[in-house]
């Protein structure tokens, strides 16, 4: 086994990878710390110190799988994620890029990159982004749709609210969330037009109960799918190691049975 496999099997290791999701966590806990200005005043230079250590880490890591698996890091989108959260953590603290700086708080989402589970849930996600558009489209259809309605309906006499269409359509959006959607602008609504639940509750109907459960449904079925792929995975990583054990178990017999004369 040459560097590179050694190299390879290394950062493969589980122990590796639960070390890596260790200092994730506690890089997440610095980052945190560092909006406190107690904490900052008095411990300033030991946050600034662990967080570079952590940095540090980190990119260790990402040059020990480029040596290891050279192009073919990127070819999987989880390292090109790693790559790019780390690249942006290097970036100079210039007043330019203090933006980029800020995002450092990135380095957190790699916990994904090393969790199965919460990869899963990712993938799953992704996935479903494709049925998940259709339904965006009809969303916004329904919206726009609400939004005329309601401006032509209630905006004379509630301009705040429904006073034009991006009011109409961010007050819509306010109901659908059923955030103070009742007391705080239906009833009101109703106070001047008795009948106006006849708008609200079908619209509440149709969007929080119909097309936002239809949205749940899709990303929850692309997870399922995701972890009934994952599993067929390694059934078939099963099966063919059962059958090169079973061959290796087949050619040394034969070569243990007597040879004929």
């Amino acid at each position: 086994m040459g560097f590179r496999d050694r190299l390879g099997a290394f950062v493969e290791h589980a122990r590796f990878g639960q070390f890596i999701t260790g200092v994730i966590i506690v890089n997440a806990v610095l980052l945190g710390m560092e909006t406190s200005p107690a904490l900052m005043d008095r411990f300033g230079s030991l946050i600034a110190g662990l967080d570079s250590v952590c940095l540090a880490i980190f990119v260790i890591e990402i040059l020990m799988k480029l040596i290891a698996r050279g192009h073919r890091f990127f070819l999987s989108g989880w390292n090109v994620f790693d790559f790019l959260v780390v690249s942006i953590a290097l970036a100079p603290a210039t007043e330019g890029l203090s933006v980029l700086r800020a995002l450092r708080i990135l380095r957190v989402l790699r916990v994904i990159s090393v969790a199965p589970s919460l990869r899963r849930v990712v993938e799953g996600f992704v996935k479903a982004l494709p049925g998940m558009g259709s339904v965006f489209v009809l969303m916004a259809i329904i919206f726009y749709i609400g939004a005329v309605i309601a401006t032509k309906l209630f905006g004379h006499s509630f301009p705040d609210w429904f006073g034009d269409l991006g009011l109409s359509a961010y007050t819509l959006f306010q109901i659908m969330t059923l955030e103070s959607w009742s007391m705080g602008i239906v009833r009101p609504v109703m106070a001047a037009y008795p009948y106006a639940w006849v708008f609200f509750v079908p619209f509440i109907m149709v969007t929080t109960f119909a097309v936002v459960n239809l949205l749940v449904g899709l990303i929850v079925n692309s997870m399922q799918d995701a972890h009934h792929a994952e599993d067929e995975v390694k059934t078939d990583a099963y099966r063919d190691e059962v059958l090169m054990r079973l061959e290796a178990i087949e050619a040394r017999l034969v070569e243990q049975s007597p040879t004929k004369k």
